[in-house]
């Protein structure tokens, strides 16, 4: 049986070409216009479910949209994030990408192929790949490239604003948006969270300050710490290490499963499909949860396999497979220590933890009770995705996980649940526009 293992290589894409403009649809600076008092939509969050939204109620007619983001511009913290773990492709195949579901925009695929002389022969072959039906690595540069894209066909761009959301209060007839010196009331509202940095168990230190010498995987790691500690089994671990052992760095990676798990996605493929969803549908809440546990873990794409088993055979990576980690605590000169359960430990110059992200349900916004919460997911409507007991407020991304599967957090899955939001918001914009039509009209006859 002959195994296929993609080569590092893939990994290697350049960042940071000069692409042709995007379209241009009145863009603007996100701090200059004032915020609008009110709006049909407020959408919170500018991310990749952001973008979609915002673009699919384009489509539909639905152009009194807000967008509130703490960034102020379209996907800015996504690609901030991934520079910083150095990311040069992502996961996600080509077929998914926040473009409009049903609508013939220009498809991410359809991209990268206009704009083939930008690319280097190893993504001409993935596009190949992709046109094949193959799995395929989409770089980081194209799919930004993409993104600006996509914001300036929908006009995202002028109705994005640089604003940090605190609180988000329902009420029977609105929405109200609140945050530092400001207010927006809207009709509805839909939710783009995403998640936030699972942060390490209070046991690990005392404290709520992280110790000196530690820090997540969404944060500078010191150029000057030659011997880096690992911890977390997912992606943002495999890129932290493929960077120090570029850097010449020792490296210690610390597992607690007993094995690395490598593969393709970071959850089943047919969950992305309708079929996968389905498995959803009218099942127990035990049985999702079940689901979830067993798709929704931590692993590393095929392409990193080769790099660090060659690092390991050299001695440049020690693997720490099957530990727990109990404490990690400062020690002299300036070193981390990180104790596991069996007694032992593991010293570096610095310790970086990628122990994944959390679902951002909407609770720390929404006032007491709105999300009525179940081991952390919201109470949905199963049908639109607005909270059960907030109508006029939608989820899109990840807090969306217990309706449409683990597809949810994906970048397709933001297309997928976009598609309920986007035609329910704009169904209840146009009827509640009715009777204030024939008023107008009637006015408008002299009657």
């Amino acid at each position: 049986m002959i195994t296929f293992v993609p080569q590092p290589h893939l990994l290697d894409s350049p960042r940071g070409r000069e692409w042709p403009p995007a379209p241009a649809a009145g863009t603007r600076s996100p701090d200059t216009a004032p915020l609008p008092a009110t709006a049909d939509v407020a959408v919170v969050g500018a991310g990749p479910a952001g973008l979609a939204v915002a673009s699919a109620l384009w489509h539909l007619g639905v152009h009194d949209v807000v967008i509130l983001d703490r960034g102020g511009r379209p996907c800015g913290r996504f690609f901030d994030r991934v520079d910083v773990l150095g990311q040069r492709v992502l996961r996600s195949p080509y077929e998914h990408h926040p473009g409009v579901e049903g609508y013939r925009d220009c498809e991410l695929l359809d991209y990268a192929r206009l704009h083939w002389s930008y690319l280097t022969p190893v993504e001409r072959r993935e596009i190949r790949m992709a046109q094949s039906g193959h799995r395929s690595v989409v770089p980081v540069d194209v799919f930004e490239a993409y993104c600006k894209h996509v914001a300036g066909l929908h006009h995202v761009d002028e109705k994005t604003w640089r604003a940090t959301v605190r609180e988000v209060r329902p009420t029977d007839d609105g929405v109200t948006l609140r945050g530092d010196g400001f207010a927006v009331k809207a009709a509805y509202t839909v939710l783009c969270l995403g998640e936030e940095r699972r942060t390490a168990p209070a046991h690990w230190w005392d404290g709520d300050t992280t110790p000196r010498g530690v820090s997540y995987w969404d944060e500078p790691v010191p150029g000057e710490a030659r011997r880096l500690v690992v911890v977390g089994a997912g992606l943002s671990a495999a890129h932290l290490i493929a960077n120090a052992l570029h850097d010449g760095k020792d490296v210690h990676w610390i597992l607690r499963a007993p094995e690395e798990r490598y593969q393709c996605a970071d959850v089943n493929a047919s969950f992305f499909r309708a079929e996968g969803r389905a498995r959803f549908d009218g099942t127990s809440w035990d049985d999702r949860t079940a689901l979830m546990r067993g798709h929704r873990r931590a692993s590393v794409m095929f392409e990193f396999r080769p790099l660090l088993e060659r690092a390991e055979a050299d001695g440049r990576l020690t693997v720490h497979r099957g530990h727990e980690v109990t404490a990690v605590t400062p020690e002299r000169a300036g070193r981390t220590a990180v104790r596991l359960a069996d007694g032992a430990q593991v010293i570096g110059d610095h310790v970086v933890l990628a122990l994944g992200t959390t679902v951002s349900n909407g609770d720390a916004l929404l006032p007491a009770g709105v999300t009525a919460d179940r081991d952390g997911w919201p109470d949905l409507d199963e049908r639109t995705l607005s909270y059960r007991n907030a109508p006029r407020v939608f989820a899109v991304g990840a807090a969306a996980g217990m309706v449409l599967g683990p597809a949810a957090r994906n970048i397709d899955g933001h297309r997928v649940a976009t598609a309920r939001v986007a035609t329910a918001v704009a169904a209840h914009l146009e009827a509640a526009s009715g009777p204030r039509r024939r008023t107008e009209d009637r006015v408008n006859a002299g009657v």
